[in-house]
């Protein structure tokens, strides 16, 4: 759960700083800390390496005309108010956090693309949950994967963009 918290909080970041001057990099550093803490303890019983897509619905992250509350939670805690942060984020993103995957897509029609992946999921010695969740949300993201594979028509070019925030 580590690793795929801090590809994502890394990811989250450098979209931030894409918006020079907007913040610095102690503001930087201290966000990505909040939101590794916010999501560290949010996905805690929600993490299931044996089973990678249950619960997907649940730990997927998501700004589209609002800002996510997990997101803006972290903001607030280091006093980056909501609205400023959906303010430097694109105006639509949706980022799933799964064991042994973090993908993300930038707009409504933007392409999946991969962030984090490992072939297995990798034994830390802080989570192996095995909690029941019943009600937990799974395939949001296979789902959407399918549509988007099989359809290219709609798929916007943000591969570069993409490429220059992962590097």
């Amino acid at each position: 759960m580590r690793l795929e918290i801090h590809s994502a909080a890394n990811f989250l970041v450098h979209l931030l700083r894409l918006h020079h001057n907007r913040l610095n990099d102690t503001q930087l550093e201290m966000f990505k800390r909040s939101l590794t803490d916010v999501l560290q303890r949010r996905y805690k019983e929600h993490w299931f390496p044996e089973k990678p897509t249950r619960g997907s619905g649940y730990r997927c992250l998501r700004i589209n005309g609002k800002m996510d509350p997990v997101i803006a939670q972290a903001g607030i805690a280091v006093g980056l108010s909501a609205s400023f942060l959906h303010s430097l984020f694109p105006s639509e993103l949706t980022m799933w956090i799964d064991p042994c995957e973090v993908s993300y897509r930038i707009g409504e029609n933007g392409s999946i693309c991969v962030l984090y992946e490992t072939d297995a999921a990798v034994e830390e010695p802080e989570s192996t949950n095995t909690a029941d969740n019943s009600n937990s949300s799974s395939g949001c993201k296979e789902s959407l994967r399918n549509i988007y594979h099989l359809d290219a028509r709609g798929v916007q070019r943000f591969e570069q963009l993409a490429a220059y925030v992962s590097s």
